[in-house]
């Protein structure tokens, strides 16, 4: 057996913590986010193999940048709910209207 590749384990290292840093934004809370993140990496401690350490590596990044555009979307959708001036409604305005010439 030889050693893991010191690069491949500093990647894996540096994911890991990127990851567990955008967990305290997490919607359903840090101590949800925190085991489950643990136990996906503890489950691929025993690869060896470089190739699929790299792809594990590629699957994280992946998973960073999903969770990167959920909290955009959050972010956008609360920006818009407060900034946004309120649409008329059609349905009521007819009704306000028809109530207005009795």
């Amino acid at each position: 057996m030889s050693a893991p590749n010191p690069a491949l384990r500093h990647q894996v290292i540096k994911i890991y913590k990127e990851l567990l840093y955008l967990g305290r934004e997490y919607p359903l809370g840090f101590d949800y986010y925190r085991p489950r993140l643990k136990k996906a990496f503890a489950s691929q401690v025993h690869l060896e193999d470089e190739e699929k350490i790299k792809k594990g590596i590629e699957r994280a990044e992946f998973v960073k940048k999903e969770i990167e555009a959920l909290y955009y979307l959050k972010r956008y959708r609360t920006l818009r709910q407060r900034y946004e001036t309120p649409t008329p409604d059609p349905l009521h305005s007819i009704e306000d209207h028809a109530t207005q010439e009795k």
